[in-house]
């Protein structure tokens, strides 16, 4: 006779697909039950498990995209099924951590306590619900603080090309920024800039307040869009905690790129530059999640770089960010040639939140600066040839005259911090030497 304690002690059965196809970065699964976005195990041939994501079906085969490297799978392998979406870390015991895609420690300091693990999607808060963004954010490089404004809960894009100072000005933002906590994302970088981001751009000091999610150039496309994803849900799970959060990720361009090489090995045809719709259409998805939340209580400010190929400033995924963030910061190869650190273009530069976060005496004195700007820049290339002649234009004389002050303003060292007080009060300082000078 079998007792009941025999019944509760019989295994429940385990479901189990199998592996029908490998096409390219795609695995093809049947005799699974899973939605889109859910997760799987699929077995390779030592019994080891690839992690992987469902992205597609069509009709009973299931389109799998792994997280980890397909070496060692076999025709007919195990797909174990997976409950809820991937589990992401939150908690004080984060910080000073650097971890991967799927929350796991890289920095060699052991496994990570102190955190819970949140299971619960994230998802953009009501647009009406949202606090208004009324509260400027110091992030401590003056030509940010006095010409392009921060507020808390705004999001910006960091637009330039290659080597010219995105991660150095990313470094100087995470270490002076007033901000409580500070979220940072290299998605789809060179493995060899992490380890120079981490001990040189963002110091010791600016570690010990901050999060550091990495997933290299190597990284599957699933991992770097799960780093991205990641990102978002630890800076908003610090910000719904009440904190002032900062995050800064490196960079959208490679998240859209993700994207793409996903899209495309599920057959969507390629529409701009190579790049298929759902690329675009899943930007303003991941940047809505970041802003200010429904409580009044905590921030979340959010700067995206966005690498434009060929310093081409009209690339689709430049375009495309332009229009749904709440600003943009460009650097230019051509400042960063003449030797002027962080290479910030103030006139192709934009915060659309100046007029709220600024007085009307420090708006004049941005338009003054950026008109003198201006006027330099159309006669800077005759100055040499000798084709500009002094007396004939009186505000073009004085653009002429001020132009090295302007840009030894605009300057800043990487191991310099200046807060926005600061920063405003050399603006006006500058200003009234033109007007008085």
């Amino acid at each position: 006779m079998v007792s009941n304690a025999d019944w509760l002690s019989v295994p429940v059965a385990q479901i189990y697909g199998r592996l029908v196809r490998v096409n390219g970065l795609l695995l093809e699964a049947v005799g699974c039950e899973l939605g889109t976005g859910e997760r799987c195990l699929v077995e390779r041939q030592d019994g080891s498990m690839v992690e992987a994501e469902v992205v597609g079906f069509d009709r009973d085969l299931l389109c799998l995209m792994p997280i980890t490297a397909t070496d060692g799978l076999v025709p007919g392998a195990r797909v174990r099924p997976l409950s809820g979406v991937s589990p992401a870390p939150v908690g004080p015991g984060l910080l000073g951590r650097v971890v991967d895609g799927c929350g796991e420690p890289l920095d060699g300091k052991g496994p990570l306590t102190g955190v819970r693990q949140c299971r619960e999607r994230i998802t953009a808060p009501n647009p009406l619900l949202r606090r208004p963004i009324d509260q400027p954010l110091d992030v401590g490089v003056r030509a940010i603080n006095s010409m392009l404004p921060v507020g808390r809960g705004q999001r910006l894009g960091l637009f330039a090309g290659s080597g010219v100072g995105k991660s150095v000005l990313l470094g100087m933002m995470t270490r002076f920024t007033e901000a409580d906590i500070v979220v940072v994302g290299l998605v789809g970088e060179r493995g060899r800039e992490v380890r120079e981001f981490i001990e040189h751009s963002l110091g010791e000091a600016g570690r010990q307040r901050a999060v550091v999610v990495v997933a290299p150039a190597d990284a599957t496309a699933l991992m770097r869009l799960r780093a991205m994803r990641l990102c978002h849900r630890i800076a908003a799970g610090y910000r719904d905690q009440g904190h002032n959060v900062l995050l800064l990720v490196d960079s959208l361009t490679r998240y859209a790129q993700a994207q793409r090489e996903i899209a495309l090995s599920l057959g969507e045809p390629p529409a701009t530059k190579g790049y298929p719709p759902s690329a675009f259409t899943q930007l303003p998805s991941l940047v809505e999640l970041a802003g200010n939340g429904e409580s009044t209580r905590g921030s979340l400010t959010a700067l995206y770089t966005v690498l434009v190929e060929g310093d081409d400033q009209n690339d689709p995924v430049a375009d495309a960010a332009r229009a749904i963030l709440d600003g943009h910061i460009v650097l230019t190869r051509e400042l960063a040639e003449q030797g002027q650190y962080p290479a910030i273009d103030v006139n192709a530069s934009a915060s659309r939140l100046a007029a709220q976060l600024s007085e009307p005496e420090t708006l004049q004195a941005m338009q003054q600066v950026r008109q003198l700007n201006a006027r330099y820049n159309e006669v800077k290339a005759l100055i040499p040839l000798g084709g500009y002649q002094p007396g004939q234009d009186q505000q073009l004389d004085l653009a002429v005259q001020v132009q090295p002050q302007i840009k030894a303003f605009l300057s800043q060292g990487m191991d310099e911090g200046q807060s926005r007080q600061d920063s405003l009060a050399q603006l006006h300082h500058l200003v009234e030497g033109f007007n008085h000078g």
